[in-house]
This record gives C-alpha cells, structure tokens and sequence, in this order.
C-alpha cells in the first residue's frame, strides 16, 4: 500500500443496501427514496480524468469488489489561490498528479479533488466509474491504513486558520452525499485525514467543520443522525473513560483510566471486529451507537458507572458506584431536563449523545 505524506502534496441500486448499512450502524433513518423515483441525491458534475488532461496511470489501477465504508477529508495545503477559475481547478489536478508521479506512486492518491472554485474533480482514474457503479471501489493512497476503505476528498487551499470559500465547502456537502448514496455509506462517517495519521491535515478549521459537515450531508440525504463526537489514541478525559467502562461492559479488557492509550485502541479494534464494523481503533459515530446500552433504575455495572462518571463530572451528586439507584436516576432527570430531553431518568441514545458531547 502506498504511503502519502500529504504535506507534500500541492444507484439507485443500491439503495437498499445503503438502507441495510445506516441501520445497522444505529443510525436512525426518516425517508430513503423509493427505487423507481429520481436519486435522493443528483451526481455532481465531476470532471474525468480525461477532461483535466490526465496523464495515464503509470501501472494498473486497483478495483477493490468491496465498497468503500467511510469518507476522508484532505487538504491540500497549496495557496489560497483567488483564481476560482475552471482552468485552475484542472492546473492543480495535473500539478497533483505530476507531484505523485514523483514520489513513485502509479497516479494521484486520492479519488476526489474540490478546488477553491468548487469544481468536482475526479483523481485517481477509475473513481468515477467505480463511483458511478457503486459497487467497487479504487484503492487510493492518501491515507495510511485507510487506503482499502475511504474515499479520498482533497479541497485545494489550506485550512489552518480561516474556511473553505462557501462555493468549495457546498460543492464538498453534493460529493459527500452522492458518494453516500452511492457507497451506502453513513453521514456519520466522515473523518478528516488527522484521525488516522500524524497530520495537520484537513487544517484546525476544516477539521472543526466536520460535524457540521456530517449534519449537512445528512440533511442532503434527508435522514437523521446522532452526531457522535470522534474519541481517539491520545485524547484524555472522562469521555474516554466513559468509553472505557462501556468497552468493559461489552466484554473488554482494560482499565478505565481515561487515557485513549495502546490498549484502548486496541479493545475498540477487537469490539470493532466483533460488532461487523471497520476495525480501525478509533470510536466514531457508528462505534459510538453499539457501544451504549440503555440503562435505568436497577441497573448494575460498568455502563451504569460510565453514565455516573459523566454527571459526576457536571457536577451532579451521584457516587460513581456501578448501581443505578434513585439518586442516580434523580441527576439523570435533572441533567436530562437541562437539555430539553424527555426527563424519564432513563439513560438511553438521545442522553448518551447529551452526556458524551
């Protein structure tokens, strides 16, 4: 598999399925359009490899039978170039590609590319078509471990410190739903290319973008979905060590210290692995949703701790001793009402969602 350090880079058919997917991650569903109308989601228009000028693969492309499960953003840490024009967007395709031709590589690294102007265009060769199948999916190289699995969506610019032009962040929303529709792929699984690799990438702004970007593309798609805050390796706190004593209650072994270390990393894959999702190490939304369970009065263990050590944390009176008993569900209630929740002292997805956000 290829390795991309990206600081150095410039149908309805399945519909169905992508029905089966979203729910089987716990993701609840209000409308999935009805195979004989028109697409939930229009293609964009996207530029094909031969309409940039596209030199040819230097060997085979790689089409993977398996669809893609997650989306990944990129930037591309180039100029905030002014020039929204039609012809920069297909310059910085070509720049792209020469730049990976470079390094070694049979291609550009990812599937997608958004200019600052909002044009679609398509990277690596075969994305498009793959896309258009959606039952296939061309092994990228823009992100370490992923490539097998993720889309690839570079946005030229760089993202530190200011956004992407309205034009680019809308045409970014239309990719991101198509490819959803297509792939069957959750609107909650999008990630930036810094939640599996050692980047910067997508910049601070950009990546702070992404729960709005998922709202947005859900929103397109016209379904709802619980946003789940994403918890990874190096992060501390009482979410993870919520997170723990729910992994422990799912049957895991480790210790609810509140430091996303190796080992936690480690008992997510292995709860990943058994829960059919993506092993990647890392709880976003779709872990998030097997990893709750509803508890309330009477209740015992682990998941009664982990919704404990969260309203302890808010400053509620509960002892944090695995037992769900009145005074817990009376800060259960309490909490719950502060957040315009249905007070029934029972801690269930809604209030999960409440409690680790």
């Amino acid at each position: 598999m290829n390795t991309l350090h990206r600081r150095d880079v410039l149908r309805l058919g399945l519909l169905a399925s992508a029905s089966a997917v979203l729910a089987s991650c716990g993701v609840p569903l209000t409308r999935m359009p009805d195979r004989l109308n028109a697409l939930a989601v229009a293609a964009p228009g996207i530029s094909g490899c031969a309409a940039w000028l596209a030199q040819p693969a230097k060997s085979p492309i790689v089409l993977l039978a398996a669809r893609p499960t997650r989306i990944l953003v990129h930037h591309t840490a180039s100029a905030n170039t002014t020039d929204l024009s039609q012809a920069q967007a297909f310059s910085l395709a070509r720049s792209i590609q020469q730049s990976h031709f470079s390094r070694g590589w049979i291609d550009t690294g990812q599937q997608f590319t958004v200019s600052r102007g909002g044009y679609v265009l398509e990277g690596r060769h075969r994305s498009l078509e793959a896309a258009q199948g959606g039952t296939q999916h061309v092994q990228g190289a823009h992100c370490d471990g992923q490539n097998d699995v993720a889309v690839g969506i570079e946005n030229e610019g760089t993202y530190m410190t200011v956004s992407p032009p309205a034009g680019q962040y809308g045409a970014l929303v239309g990719l991101c739903a198509w490819l959803c529709q297509q792939y069957g792929i959750p609107a909650t699984e999008l990630y930036g290319h810094r939640d599996f690799n050692n980047t910067d990438c997508p910049g601070d702004v950009l990546y702070a973008k992404l729960p709005q970007l998922r709202a947005d593309v859900a929103a397109r798609l016209g379904v709802q979905v619980r946003i789940w805050p994403t918890t990874k390796t190096g992060m501390t706190g009482e979410r993870v060590r919520s997170a723990q004593r729910l992994l422990i209650a799912a049957g895991q072994t480790l210790t609810a210290d509140g430091t996303y270390g190796s080992g936690t990393a480690s008992a997510v894959s292995a709860f990943q692995s058994g829960a059919g999702l993506t092993p990647d190490g890392l709880i976003g939304s779709a872990t998030w949703e097997r990893l709750i369970r509803t508890v309330g009065q009477g209740d015992s263990g682990p998941a009664v701790q982990a919704a404990q050590g969260q309203l302890a944390a808010r400053g509620y009176a509960v002892t944090v001793d695995g037992a769900f008993g009145p005074a817990t569900e009376s800060a259960v209630k309490a909490f719950q009402a502060s957040r315009s929740l249905t007070a029934d002292g029972i801690v269930g997805p809604n209030t999960w969602l409440a409690l680790e956000s």
